[in-house]
């Protein structure tokens, strides 16, 4: 490794500015061993931090393990009570769809107008009462596009996977325990804070806290091909769906099912993306898992894309 490159990368990662905005955690693994862990003023390793859309790919996880026991079948209609009516297009909609943010539903996913925003409507409260169910708020929504034909990405369309998973596996405290049981636990996850709404559906959205750590057991469940030391967490077929392209945003970023393929570095890379720039970058070529947690606007994320890219250089190759 080139440590002098990778030490000049993380420092201005960490002091921020203007550029980079502020970054909250770094962490680089590599091997199986940490050869970098930073963490921002008042923060320490045992810090839990926001995950915001990072959990979207720990639902993906979840849904992978119920697709292996036979309890889901991403090929089939999507289990949504609101499209159950015969005529209702929306009842051709396939897990699958949702997994790939292509059901085909009107959604705006602005998080600046509240006003004509339904992520903001979905997730905070404003002048009017919070979203008690986030899944039907999001199933509520009319049909624009043919199921499977545009991407539109969505929180919602998480949501309504999440309500699914806890239509399987129970809501709220039952699904809390189940994702303990199958997921977290096993990855050694102990400090997974998901949160889940009034129904008892994870906001699996937007919320799962975590350490810096923790984030990085996550990517390295999929680093090892859905392996937990000899434990099988999800099959080998379900991780490769994470780095599958499908569709390609507005921004031209490069979607899979609830991940997204990483551009400019290793072009094995792929990711876990959450708003204002939570990052777990899963490098196969490099045995690596990058880990980047804080506050940078959207207009600047192409600054700390080139930051990481720069650490992952650093990894050099294996």
């Amino acid at each position: 490794m080139n440590r002098s490159l990778m030490e000049a990368a993380a420092n201005r990662l960490m002091e921020g500015g203007e550029q980079l905005g502020r970054t909250d955690a770094l962490m680089v693994r590599q091997g199986g061993e940490t050869l970098l862990e930073r963490h921002g003023a008042g923060l320490d390793a045992s810090s839990t931090l926001k995950s915001w859309s990072v959990a979207k790919s720990m639902l993906h996880a979840a849904v992978g393990i119920l697709v292996s026991e036979g309890r889901l079948d991403p090929q089939q209609p999507a289990a949504v009570p609101e499209w159950s009516e015969p005529r209702d297009p929306r009842g051709a909609i396939t897990l699958g769809d949702l997994l790939r943010m292509q059901p085909g539903l009107r959604w705006n996913e602005d998080y600046v107008d509240g006003e004509g925003s339904d992520v903001i409507r979905m997730l905070f409260e404003r002048d009017w009462e919070p979203v008690a169910d986030t899944g039907g708020h999001a199933a509520s929504k009319d049909l624009v596009a043919p199921p499977g034909t545009l991407l539109n990405y969505s929180s919602g369309t998480s949501n309504i996977v999440s309500r699914i998973v806890a239509g399987v596996v129970g809501p709220a405290d039952e699904y809390d325990q189940w994702l303990r049981r199958e997921l977290f636990g096993p990855l050694g996850m102990e400090s997974a804070s998901p949160r889940y709404d009034e129904v008892g559906t994870w906001i699996a959205s937007s919320y799962c806290f975590c350490t810096v750590g923790d984030f990085a057991r996550f990517g390295e469940l999929y680093l090892h091909g859905g392996m937990v030391g000899s434990r099988r967490i999800l099959s080998g077929e379900w991780v490769a769906t994470a780095r599958t392209p499908t569709s390609t945003d507005t921004d031209g970023r490069t979607h899979s099912a609830h991940w997204w393929i990483w551009q400019g570095g290793p072009p094995d890379a792929y990711f876990c993306s959450g708003y204002e720039g939570q990052y777990i970058i899963v490098v196969p070529s490099l045995d690596a898992v990058v880990v980047r947690l804080g506050q940078t606007p959207t207009e600047l994320r192409d600054n700390v894309v080139m930051e990481l890219n720069t650490m992952m250089a650093a990894l050099g190759h294996r």
